[in-house]
């Protein structure tokens, strides 16, 4: 279900994540909030060019997940040259909140998290 998105996996995460602006989306199959945002985090991939984003498929990377503190999906975590500079998660992560924290994330030097409620 990740589309056209770089599915991720425990072996290549450090590689993908290294170097750039790397959006990760930690998603489930069950999940109905990441399904319905997948088409919308598919466009961001086309429409910023300076930002690449991957997929993380929570059920089969358990433990990646854990090390990443991963709590609840959808999750959005935000890396630049192999540091978390941000994280969004929650069930209520909508499109538009998504572009906005991005456009917050990746503009600011400080890392900018926040938990949906």
């Amino acid at each position: 279900m990740a589309g056209t998105l770089t599915a991720v996996t425990r072996e290549n995460f450090r590689d993908l994540v290294a170097s750039g602006t790397v959006l990760v989306d930690v998603w489930g199959p069950d999940c109905q909030p990441c399904i319905a945002m997948m088409p919308d985090v598919e466009r961001l991939e086309a429409e910023l060019e300076d930002l690449t984003v991957i997929a993380l498929e929570a059920p089969t990377a358990r433990r990646l997940c854990m090390e990443l503190r991963v709590m609840g999906l959808p999750a959005f975590l935000l890396f630049r040259d192999g540091e978390e500079i941000g994280r969004l998660a929650g069930p209520d992560v909508t499109a538009s909140a998504l572009v906005d924290w991005l456009d917050g994330a990746m503009s600011g030097p400080e890392s900018k998290s926040e938990e949906q409620k």
